[in-house]
């Protein structure tokens, strides 16, 4: 496995990189209503980062072994669907909720982060499975610093999302990210603390946890790319991008619309 370090220009570089994707997701958010389909955001968004960001949207044709091309620029994934989930001309409802994962390329480095949204009121229990999980990725996030290991960051996960009563999805996790969309290392989102790689200062990975209201297994659809719960439980994500610093970590995808993150964090 070789995990790379970055220097202070390359960490420059992922900071507009993931600021920039962050901000699709901010100007996405008052178009996620009902009636508006999957299919119209990913034009928004494409559109968004090619003429206005003069970036490239990596999801696009991204065809890794084994796979056909991605054909949009985001994945939205609805309800059971776990990651993945392609756009198209299915309206959203009222009720749904909904993944959008936005990866920039700019000046050669990604920004990778994505959001949950839900689509008017939304149901306590899916109001609930969002919130947990949004807290889960943070309780990840703050384990972030030179010295601690990733399995560390992974059962912080696993424990409090188990102990809220939800799942964690095994065969997807978050992974290294700089000049190439994915790279070592792989960040589990369950395991044993104290196990796997010691962080070091100037690593950048993805955190993003995938949570199951239901059980943790999944299969892929028939369209080779989107992937659904096998129990059809509703399932959540959120992502962000992160710098491991001297000290501890810095959030690299967030922008003015972020969400706060949650009151465990600042304590």
């Amino acid at each position: 496995m070789t995990i790379t370090i970055k220097n202070e220009a390359e960490i420059a570089g992922m900071r507009i990189a993931g600021r920039l994707a962050s901000e699709v997701l901010d100007l996405l958010t008052p178009h996620v209503k009902a009636g508006v389909t999957t299919e119209a955001i990913d034009k928004i968004a494409h559109d968004h980062i090619v003429h206005e960001q003069g970036g490239v949207p990596a999801p696009l044709n991204y065809a890794p072994p084994g796979y056909t091309p991605y054909p949009k620029s985001i994945c939205t994934s609805i309800n059971h669907q776990v990651c993945h989930g392609i756009p198209n001309d299915r309206p959203l409802k009222n009720g749904d909720i909904v993944n959008i994962d936005v990866t920039v390329i700019k000046d050669g480095w990604h920004g990778d982060t994505s959001r949950m949204f839900i689509v008017g009121e939304g149901s306590i229990a899916a109001r609930r499975l969002v919130q947990i999980t949004y807290d889960a990725m943070w309780k990840g996030i703050v384990k972030v610093r030179p010295g601690v290991r990733l399995g560390d960051i992974g059962s912080a996960i696993q424990v409090f999302t188990e102990g809220n009563g939800f799942s964690v999805v095994r065969e997807f996790c978050g992974h290294g990210i700089g000049a190439r969309f994915h790279e070592d290392p792989q960040v589990l989102h369950y395991g044993k603390a104290g196990t796997l790689d010691e962080l070091k200062a100037g690593m950048t990975f993805t955190i993003e946890p995938m949570i199951n209201a239901g059980k943790r297994d999944i299969r892929e659809a028939g369209d080779g790319w989107t992937i659904v719960t096998r129990d059809r439980s509703l399932s959540a994500q959120w992502e962000h991008t992160v710098l491991v610093t001297e000290t501890g970590y810095e959030v690299m995808t967030l922008s003015a619309g972020s969400p706060p993150p949650p009151a465990f964090v600042a304590a």
